[in-house]
């Protein structure tokens, strides 16, 4: 018997992946998520992956057994809280900066909701790694915002606005390019903030 039968499929399945290096393999997920972009996620295959990225098919199989796990995997791989170190001192100045960073980035973020479209209601390992890698950060990040405020005494934790503050934010950031078609860009996002966030939480 070979050493690598002795092993057993799960040794060689393993030594077989470890063969991709982390560069690699953050290019499939890049490749992935681009496609899905441009073509959305009925039209994404793995033939189309690894022709692009140049590698046999049954390398992805054997790494990702199916489109979904393969999808799911690329958006958790991407997954970066924006949010993450703005700290201006003041509630109504985080908001600010929240709206400027949210605007530098929702362009792609809501080209890839929409381009995910019903697969996501589908497939809940999709719906989850979607949630973990784009929504739950974000939110968790504006929520850590909004208690740094409270704890300011810059608004009241009893404020009854406070709980609709994630949902206004990342609300007009997917729904503005259905209603008209265009992102919500920085600009956009700002005049939000200044307009019904900052009011409805009593700032200035």
């Amino acid at each position: 018997m070979t050493s690598q039968a002795a092993d057993g499929p799960e040794t060689v399945v393993a030594s077989r992946r470890s063969k991709i290096t982390p560069e690699r393999e953050q290019e499939f997920y890049d490749a992935v998520l681009e496609q899905i972009r441009e073509c959305g996620y009925d039209s994404l295959t793995m033939e189309g992956v690894a022709a692009s990225t140049r590698c046999s098919k049954s390398t992805l199989y054997r790494q990702w057994k199916t489109k979904p796990q393969f999808v799911a995997a690329a958006l958790r791989a991407n997954s970066c809280p924006r949010f993450s170190g703005i700290d201006t001192g003041t509630l109504a100045g985080d908001l600010r900066a929240m709206a400027r960073a949210a605007g530098n980035w929702s362009g792609r973020d809501s080209q890839l909701h929409q381009a995910l479209g019903h697969a996501v209601f589908q497939d809940k390992e999709l719906q989850e790694a979607l949630r973990d890698a784009l929504v739950e950060p974000e939110i968790n990040a504006v929520k850590e915002i909004l208690a740094r405020g409270v704890a300011r005494g810059e608004v009241a934790a009893d404020h009854p606005a406070l709980e609709f503050i994630p949902a206004q934010l990342f609300g007009v950031v997917r729904v503005r390019p259905v209603l008209e078609g265009r992102n919500a860009d920085a600009a956009y996002l700002t005049q939000f903030v200044e307009a019904v966030v900052i009011p409805a939480l009593g700032l200035t």
